[in-house]
């Protein structure tokens, strides 16, 4: 009889590949949409988080809808860019070592080409990309990360797909795909693995935003076009709770479309 290779035996023991008990996870944007649902999502699989935004009182409210205790309501402004790597390892210091971060923070406004300003470009660029890599930089550090870690961008479809009045936005979503490559390659060997997720339309608030933009008609073309229908926030929560844990531990350097079949 073959023997049964010991990584597989010792997978039979795991009840949930996913656990994520004694972890600690940071997860921007965590006061609505992807954010909250992720970090909900983390809480039920055992993990603490922190949930960073700029208001106080929504944090508050995330934190109370968590599961376990221990977790944090961290009011910060990531347009402060330049000032994210130090705010990391005073986080750190005083909360504990991470084992990775997500950053669902972002901003979608509709610039069309003959209105966009060089100033509101800086502004789209500081929260969707510069955040993001300032985040990576700080997180590297070891007095901030455990030993190795795993961290999850969210891209969008609209870097994949050309849409009017997107431009800005998707060339930061674009930017973030081209990161996690050189990202995973350049922090291989700290053992930290960088993978980022390219979701559809969701119904959070940035999509209601988007609802009370456009005539019925429009909403209608939009939902015809994903198979699948709109998707959730706990849908996208899934799949980011995937690359956090131990399940993915051999996938780095990879950007996941969930999208309802959109792109299809």
């Amino acid at each position: 009889m073959t023997a049964i290779p010991e990584d597989i035996q010792k997978s039979r023991a795991i009840v949930n590949p996913m656990d994520l008990t004694g972890s600690t996870f940071l997860v921007t944007g965590g006061s609505s949409g992807i954010g909250q649902a992720t970090a909900i999502r983390l809480s039920e699989l055992g993990a603490r988080v922190v949930v960073v935004g700029r208001s106080r009182t929504r944090l508050d409210q995330t934190v109370a809808s968590l599961i376990g205790d221990g977790h944090l309501a961290e009011a910060y402004d990531l347009a402060n860019v330049d000032d994210i790597p130090e705010w990391l390892q005073k986080l750190a210091t005083g909360f504990g070592k991470l084992d990775g971060f997500v950053h669902a923070a972002g901003i979608a406004p509709s610039r069309p080409l003959r209105i966009v300003t060089v100033k509101a470009l800086r502004e789209i660029l500081n929260i969707n990309l510069e955040a993001a890599f300032m985040l990576a930089r700080g997180f590297r550090r070891k007095e901030v990360c455990r030993d190795g870690g795993s961290l999850v961008f969210i891209s969008s479809v609209a870097a994949l797909r050309g849409q009017p009045g997107l431009s800005a936005y998707a060339a930061t979503k674009g930017g973030l795909l081209s990161v996690t490559r050189n990202f995973a390659t350049e922090l291989a060997s700290d053992k930290i693995r960088v993978n980022c997720i390219i979701p559809g339309f969701v119904e959070t608030p940035m999509y209601q935003g988007y609802r009370e933009l456009v005539d019925e008609d429009k909403i209608a073309q939009t939902q015809a076009a994903y198979p699948l229908g709109i998707g959730k926030p706990v849908d996208v929560a899934n799949l980011i709770a995937f690359l956090l844990s131990d399940a993915s531990r051999w996938i780095t350097g990879t950007a996941l479309t969930i999208d309802g079949g959109y792109l299809a």
